[in-house]
């Protein structure tokens, strides 16, 4: 790692706004934090002293507990609130939640929001370091830096490769942080899926756009596949779901039917059945499971960096010296 890595700065709101040297600088910084979650003993003292609040106004298994084991393997002290059974349900703002947890003395907030920008909306109106862990349909930057993290692990690189995002890309901000800093690494992007899910004028963003699913897994080196975001939908985007499978799913038959392997990921929640085969999120090509592996290290990195830790001292910094 380069003695002159880039800084993050305060924040981490999304991927759009960082430099290419900034995701490499996250990404290497994870690579020595795998293993500290190897360890029979999986702790090491880097955040000691630190207070970070999880402040999750969505449902989230996978984002909140990785953020949750990755500040407890740094030793930090966490809060976790959620809506229900906090004051937002009696109409407290977000920004008066956040100023009251500032007034205890915090020193981070990871924040997933229904509200599209509420993370930088906060970011800009309290000192505390703020961590977007998915904003509405905007970003959702720590998921997209675990997949390249996964890309990368496996296929060596990222520049160069062929990426196609299948499925639900207009309610999807793991698709738009997958988008920004995929191009920004050097890969090309593609995405599929039917043309009421694509954002209008998808293509200036730079991406390649699929309408057969079967042309998207011959182009593709790597697919990441997403669910039906059913909740965010207010009318009929698809006919149903079994026609979905029919004209989208990625299955074991359509993978077969093109030459080469081709990585497969998801980030979860999966509909089996729907986007995605049985036989295939469990198959020899799906590294899903080690993307959820690889999204505690993702944000063991995050937070060493924007509490000031230098990328060059990780490795230091994972055998318990304090950077």
């Amino acid at each position: 790692m380069s003695p002159t890595a880039p800084s993050l700065g305060k924040d981490l709101v999304g991927l759009e706004d960082l430099s290419p040297e900034q995701i490499r600088t996250i990404l290497d910084t994870a690579e020595p934090f795998k293993e500290i979650s190897e360890r029979r003993i999986k702790k090491v003292p880097v955040l000691r002293g630190k207070t970070i609040v999880n402040l999750f106004m969505e449902p989230s298994t996978r984002t909140r507990i990785s953020f949750e084991f990755a500040e407890k393997r740094l030793s930090a002290d966490t809060v976790n609130i959620a809506t229900s059974g906090s004051s937002v349900q009696k109409g407290e703002t977000l920004v008066d939640t956040a100023r009251n947890l500032e007034a205890m003395k915090i020193d981070m907030v990871v924040i997933r929001h229904w509200a599209s920008g509420a993370a930088a909306f906060l970011a800009q109106r309290i000192p505390s370091n703020v961590i977007n862990a998915g904003d509405g349909s905007h970003e959702h930057p720590t998921q997209a830096l675990l997949d390249f993290l996964t890309i990368r692990d496996h296929l060596g690189r990222i520049e160069g490769l062929n990426v196609c995002v299948v499925g639900d890309i207009l309610h999807s901000r793991v698709a738009r942080s997958n988008i920004f800093g995929l191009l920004k690494l050097g890969a090309q992007v593609g995405v599929c899926g039917p043309r009421t899910l694509l954002p209008s004028e998808i293509e200036s963003l730079g991406v390649k756009v699929f309408q057969r699913v079967e042309e998207a897994i011959a182009w593709a080196d790597v697919l990441n596949v997403l669910r039906l975001q059913l909740e965010r939908m207010k009318g009929g985007y698809v006919p149903s779901l079994r026609e979905y499978n029919r004209v989208y799913g990625i299955s074991t038959r359509r993978l077969q039917e093109a030459s080469g392997d081709r990585l497969i990921l998801h980030p979860g929640p999966m509909n089996r059945g729907v986007e995605i085969d049985s036989d295939v999120a469990d198959g020899p090509h799906s590294v899903i499971l080690k993307q959820v592996t690889n999204g505690v290290a993702v944000r063991m990195a995050v937070l060493y960096l924007l509490a000031g830790g230098a990328p060059e001292r990780a490795e230091a910094a994972k055998q318990g010296e304090v950077a």
